[in-house]
Protein backbone atom coordinates (compact mmCIF):
# COMPACT_ATOMS: atom_id res chain seq x y z
CA UNK A 1 0.00 0.00 0.00
CA UNK A 2 1.44 3.44 -0.57
CA UNK A 3 1.14 6.89 0.41
CA UNK A 4 -1.54 7.77 -1.65
CA UNK A 5 -3.77 4.68 -1.14
CA UNK A 6 -3.12 5.53 2.86
CA UNK A 7 -4.32 9.16 2.73
CA UNK A 8 -7.17 8.74 0.47
CA UNK A 9 -8.29 5.33 3.46
CA UNK A 10 -7.69 8.00 5.89
CA UNK A 11 -9.75 10.72 4.19
CA UNK A 12 -12.78 8.08 3.83
CA UNK A 13 -12.41 7.42 7.64
CA UNK A 14 -12.89 11.08 8.68
CA UNK A 15 -15.52 11.37 6.36
CA UNK A 16 -17.73 8.52 7.63
CA UNK A 17 -16.96 8.92 11.15
CA UNK A 18 -18.09 12.29 10.69
CA UNK A 19 -21.47 11.32 8.98
CA UNK A 20 -22.39 8.45 11.50
CA UNK A 21 -21.76 11.49 14.34
CA UNK A 22 -24.15 13.54 12.49
CA UNK A 23 -26.59 10.69 11.93
CA UNK A 24 -26.16 9.29 15.57
CA UNK A 25 -26.00 12.21 17.50
CA UNK A 26 -28.44 15.13 18.22
CA UNK A 27 -26.19 17.79 19.73
CA UNK A 28 -26.29 20.61 17.57
CA UNK A 29 -22.85 21.35 18.60
CA UNK A 30 -21.13 17.96 18.47
CA UNK A 31 -23.02 17.51 14.84
CA UNK A 32 -21.01 20.95 13.71
CA UNK A 33 -17.75 19.50 14.87
CA UNK A 34 -19.20 16.20 12.87
CA UNK A 35 -19.66 18.10 9.76
CA UNK A 36 -15.90 19.55 9.78
CA UNK A 37 -14.86 16.82 10.27
CA UNK A 38 -16.43 15.63 6.88
CA UNK A 39 -15.16 18.64 5.72
CA UNK A 40 -11.69 17.56 6.43
CA UNK A 41 -12.19 14.14 5.06
CA UNK A 42 -12.80 15.72 2.10
CA UNK A 43 -9.85 18.37 1.71
CA UNK A 44 -7.64 15.59 2.69
CA UNK A 45 -8.81 13.93 -0.21
CA UNK A 46 -8.18 17.06 -2.21
CA UNK A 47 -5.13 17.67 -1.36
CA UNK A 48 -3.63 13.94 -1.72
CA UNK A 49 -4.98 14.29 -5.49
CA UNK A 50 -3.63 17.35 -5.91
CA UNK A 51 -0.32 15.77 -4.92
CA UNK A 52 -0.60 13.08 -6.90
CA UNK A 53 -1.03 14.66 -10.04
CA UNK A 54 1.50 17.65 -9.30
CA UNK A 55 -1.13 20.38 -9.67
CA UNK A 56 -1.76 23.49 -7.63
CA UNK A 57 -5.77 23.62 -8.30
CA UNK A 58 -5.98 21.02 -5.58
CA UNK A 59 -4.49 22.92 -2.49
CA UNK A 60 -6.28 26.46 -4.15
CA UNK A 61 -9.24 24.76 -3.76
CA UNK A 62 -8.88 23.42 -0.21
CA UNK A 63 -7.58 27.03 0.54
CA UNK A 64 -11.29 28.26 -0.23
CA UNK A 65 -12.88 25.52 1.52
CA UNK A 66 -10.87 26.32 4.60
CA UNK A 67 -11.86 30.27 4.20
CA UNK A 68 -15.52 29.02 3.47
CA UNK A 69 -15.61 26.85 5.92
CA UNK A 70 -14.01 29.55 8.49
CA UNK A 71 -16.80 31.99 7.64
CA UNK A 72 -19.73 29.25 7.93
CA UNK A 73 -18.23 28.34 11.56
CA UNK A 74 -18.29 32.09 12.72
CA UNK A 75 -21.66 32.80 11.75
CA UNK A 76 -23.37 29.37 12.99
CA UNK A 77 -21.67 28.95 16.38
CA UNK A 78 -23.54 32.46 17.23
CA UNK A 79 -26.54 31.37 15.65
CA UNK A 80 -26.55 27.87 17.69
CA UNK A 81 -25.53 30.15 20.94
CA UNK A 82 -28.46 32.11 20.84
CA UNK A 83 -30.86 29.34 19.57
CA UNK A 84 -29.61 27.58 23.48
CA UNK A 85 -30.23 31.17 25.00
CA UNK A 86 -33.61 30.57 23.89
CA UNK A 87 -34.52 27.14 24.26
CA UNK A 88 -31.78 26.27 26.96
CA UNK A 89 -31.21 23.06 25.12
CA UNK A 90 -28.36 21.61 22.38
CA UNK A 91 -31.05 18.90 21.51
CA UNK A 92 -32.05 19.14 17.84
CA UNK A 93 -35.29 17.88 18.32
CA UNK A 94 -36.13 21.47 20.47
CA UNK A 95 -35.57 23.39 17.33
CA UNK A 96 -38.55 21.53 15.02
CA UNK A 97 -40.63 24.94 14.89
CA UNK A 98 -37.94 26.25 13.14
CA UNK A 99 -38.76 24.27 10.00
CA UNK A 100 -40.30 26.67 7.66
Amino acid sequence: MDRTQLMLFVAIGLFTLGMLGVIVRRNVLVMLMCMELMLNGVNLSLVTFAQQTATVSGAVLVFLTFVVATAEIALAIPIVLLLVRDKRTLDLDAYSDLKG
